[in-house]
């Protein structure tokens, strides 16, 4: 476009000055060995031009014509090279489609019409060739050949990477991923691998300095790094919480700043202040966390915030979480078991009932156990809550890849993924009962027909004076009383017993010293 321009610029210059030398006529004369030439000045002007142009047109032809063999050959060469980017570019669609003979073919095709020094996209297709052909082999020394190439140093890394991960060889996969993350931190499966590598040896700035230059590059969202600065940093202050306590405390106390609701980086840090004696600052730590997510172990920390208090005061403050957290299970749970350590049965009680109407679960109906066994002793009550419990959904817990862990972690014990354990229900549990009639408070208990003996043979002598009075029957004394009239057989052979009920698999069963009190039926003689 813009030598369009200047083209019609020029020949718009040269029409300007052709028309002013015609307005201005004139005479150009000319003395050459002894000859005079007289022209016009237009005639003169039109031939300097023509001159010019002659020159120029005769410039070109002959610099045409000294560049015309390597005109020539860059024409073939570039014809080449099409049909090279034509096969390379085949090639890596079949790659793509896994087809890996059509693969190899233009892989081929493609490295006979250009040179793989000068396309690097070559040796990826080789290797991808290989792969496909299932020669691992020869795809591992692809990459490895890769490495010495700085435009291709990244793309071997990962190819290195991935066999690897391929073989189950982690040691190897982080190396790969380590020396990746170091020249480029923006690669997300480097920086993953070198995250989970870093925060398997401990090593937690050096996991800290990785997830923020992962933020820096704006790798992962603000969020999501924060949430992993706290994580990291609860690791860290968890770690140093004997050997260093004011470098805990630093870390606890950011990580808290990090993500206030994220209850083990509250416990920690109230941990280590309540060590300081600053339990009031602890104290509103713990109570913000609580606000955000009810946790037990915040509750268990801020009822022992002081050591020496009595167990009136442990209520006190079991209480006053409940009033900012109404009406959740986990704060009825907390004040029922700080009632239960102050001997305050019925407040346990109640509270514990309401956590179970609120959230049904196996600590739930432990809790209520213990409050019985500690009150009655009744251990008929209390095998039947522990039934009860057996059949509940458990408590929720740490869980992370199957696995169900008591206290927190940073990474997973199974695939040393970082922040993979969440508080919640496990749900290993398989065969989970539905909930049934038996747990309504007036839900009338099935009766069980006892099997019938077969009466024995034996003849049994009776008083005939006593029988003569007071006949018996099936259905009864003719008074209307059950009580039967003591027998005297002497050469009478014992009884046998009833044969025992069969009991289901979740009875608890009676205590046989009380089945003899509390039944209201007594033998009977037909």
């Amino acid at each position: 476009m813009i030598r369009i321009l200047l083209f019609l610029a020029v020949v718009f210059a040269l029409g300007l000055g052709f028309a002013w030398l015609a307005d201005r006529p004139g005479e150009m004369v000319v003395t050459f060995s002894g000859y005079q030439y007289q022209v016009s000045l237009m005639v003169a002007a039109v031939a300097v031009v023509a001159v010019v142009a002659a020159m120029m047109i005769v410039w070109w032809l002959l610099k045409a014509l000294w560049n015309s063999p390597y005109t020539i050959s860059r024409y073939f060469r570039v014809r080449r090279r099409d049909r090279g980017y034509q096969a390379l570019s085949t090639g890596m669609i079949a790659a793509g489609a896994g087809d890996g003979a059509l693969a190899r073919k233009k892989t081929k095709e493609a490295a006979k019409l250009i040179r793989s020094d000068q396309e690097p996209l070559i040796q990826l297709l080789e290797a991808q060739a290989s792969l496909l052909e299932g020669d691992h082999e020869g795809a591992r020394e692809k990459f490895e050949t890769m490495l010495d190439d700085p435009e291709m140093r990244l793309l071997g890394l990962r190819g290195l990477y991935l066999e690897a991960e391929r073989l189950g060889d982690r040691n190897a996969a982080r190396h790969y991923a380590g020396r990746a993350a170091v020249m480029a931190p923006q690669l997300a499966w480097a920086a993953e691998s070198t995250l989970e590598d870093l925060t398997g040896r401990g090593d937690w700035d050096g996991a800290l300095k990785l997830v923020d230059a992962q933020k820096s590059t704006r790798q992962i969202e603000r969020d999501a790094a924060n949430r992993r600065r706290a994580v990291l940093l609860t690791a860290k202050a968890q770690s140093l919480i004997d050997s260093d306590p004011n470098a805990a405390k630093t870390a606890a106390l950011e990580a808290n700043r990090l993500r206030p609701d994220f209850a083990p980086a509250a416990v920690v840090a109230a941990k280590l202040l309540f060590r300081q004696n600053e339990v009031r600052k602890g104290a509103k730590i713990l109570e913000a966390a609580w606000k955000a997510e009810p946790h037990p172990e915040i509750a268990e920390l801020y009822t022992h915030a002081r050591p020496g208090d009595a167990v009136l005061d442990r209520l006190n403050r079991a209480k006053k979480l409940q009033e900012m957290k109404k009406n959740h299970a986990e704060s009825s749970l907390a004040v029922a078991r700080a009632a239960l350590d102050a001997q305050d049965f019925s407040t346990a009680r109640k509270e514990a009932e309401a956590a179970i109407r609120m959230d049904r679960r196996e600590g739930a109906y432990l809790l209520l156990a213990d409050i019985e066994e500690a009150e009655t002793g009744d251990q008929g009550k209390v095998r039947q809550l522990l039934s009860k419990a057996v059949r509940a959904p458990r408590d929720p817990a740490w869980v992370a890849d199957g696995v169900v862990s008591e206290r927190w972690a940073p990474v997973s014990p199974i695939t040393g993924k970082l922040d993979a354990f969440e508080w919640r229900a496990p749900m290993e549990r398989l065969g989970q009962l539905i909930d049934s009639d038996e747990d309504a408070p007036d839900a009338a208990v099935p009766t069980i027909a006892a099997p019938i003996k077969p009466a024995k043979e034996n003849v049994i002598e009776l008083n005939p004076a006593v029988s003569s009075e007071k006949p018996t029957t099936a259905t009864g004394s003719e008074s209307g009383e059950d009580d039967v009239t003591p027998v005297s057989a002497p050469d009478a052979e014992a009884v046998e017993p009833a044969e025992e009920l069969a009991r289901l698999p979740d009875d608890p069963g009676v205590d046989p010293d009380d089945e003899d009190q509390k039944s209201p039926r007594k033998f009977r003689l037909f």
